[in-house]
């Protein structure tokens, strides 16, 4: 016989509150004190509480599911994003659903156009195909909330980090480190969040006085360690005199992707040349040298994409709103000679 589901009952005994205080909790009321929520979420957490999310159905007129809808899942950062934002649902009551659309146009068309979400109460999507105007033009009602550096439609929710400001933050790295001549990898042809890092990036490099001439621009087809590896390759057969003596990657694993190319040129990191990424995923974290990078607060975004559309679910119409994610720069031995020795 299987386990009997945990009750509220039984979370109000174990806690030693009544069964309406951890009602409140669990329905997230705000007229409970943070000492008494975290009494009681620690209860919850140890029991293992489930919320019934049928009764919740039955009450709110709702199925209890969300969408996230985003072009890969074999991605570190998207796999930890999904990972966090299915705790965060389960938390507030909602079971999370994945969408894979592969960035292609067709695959994001039918998560705007609804085909899929008859059965999701909301819509935490990533496009990367779509431009603004066909996001723009959508005409489903089902609230959805955007992820996303890329420059998006102001009529929907939109939660991002500031990427410009933390692509410039590299740079300023870079030249605290005396480096003179850098380079990126990530460049891409459509709009998206590589425009975005390349613009601030170009703005840091413009103040120092650092040229970034098109051949220490690469340009990639997509984010992983391949187009990382050929693409510091391209870096590594320029003339001794253009060679870069840093390298801003994109995202970290097109950052590790470089790191290997250095490691099999025996090009030293970061005594030859500096290697900084963005995302701060595990594996730059444990790579040898560890890698620098920009770390977004991903506790932060999952809060905030799900205060946005939980409280669209429940009916508010205000205007949309565009949370910035705070970011942190991590500075490790890929970029500092001190911390590799």
């Amino acid at each position: 016989m299987g386990r009997m589901p945990v009750r509220l009952k039984d979370v109000a005994q174990h806690a030693g509150v009544s069964v309406k205080t951890v009602s409140n909790v669990v329905n997230d009321h705000p007229n409970v004190s943070a000492a008494m929520r975290e009494r009681v979420q620690a209860s919850l957490t140890q029991l293992g509480y489930r919320p019934n999310l049928a009764a919740r159905q039955l009450k709110h007129g709702r199925g209890g599911f969300i969408a996230l809808a985003v072009p890969q899942l074999d991605s570190p950062y998207f796999a930890e994003l999904a990972a966090r934002l299915s705790d965060e649902a389960t938390r507030r009551g909602f079971l999370l659903l994945l969408d894979i659309t592969g960035a292609d146009p067709d695959q994001e068309r039918l998560v705007l156009s609804g085909m899929r979400s008859h059965m999701v109460d909301g819509v935490v999507f990533s496009p990367l195909a779509l431009s603004a105007e066909e996001i723009a033009a959508r005409t489903d009602d089902i609230p959805l909330v955007l992820l996303g550096e890329r420059r998006t439609p102001t009529q929907f929710d939109h939660v991002a980090v500031d990427s410009v400001a933390a692509s410039r933050a590299m740079g300023e790295h870079f030249r605290q480190q005396g480096r003179h001549r850098w380079a990126v990898i990530g460049r891409q042809t459509r709009e998206g969040t590589a425009s975005v890092r390349l613009e601030g990036f170009a703005e840091a490099a413009r103040d120092a006085g650092v040229e970034l001439p098109d051949e220490r621009v690469v340009t990639v087809d997509g984010f992983g360690r391949d187009e990382g590896y050929r693409g510091m390759r391209r870096l590594l057969d320029l003339p001794d005199d253009r060679r870069p003596d840093a390298v801003f990657a994109f995202n970290d694993l097109l950052a590790v992707g470089a790191l290997r190319a250095c490691h099999e040129a025996r090009v030293r990191v970061p005594d030859d040349i500096a290697v900084g990424g963005f995302d701060d995923i595990a594996e730059g974290r444990f790579h040898a040298p560890s890698l620098t990078t920009v770390s977004p607060d991903l506790d932060a975004l999952t809060g905030s994409v799900l205060d946005l559309l939980v409280r669209r679910i429940e009916g508010w119409t205000g205007p949309p709103e565009h949370p910035v994610v705070p970011w942190t720069l991590q500075p490790r031995e890929s970029t500092s000679a001190r911390a590799a020795r």
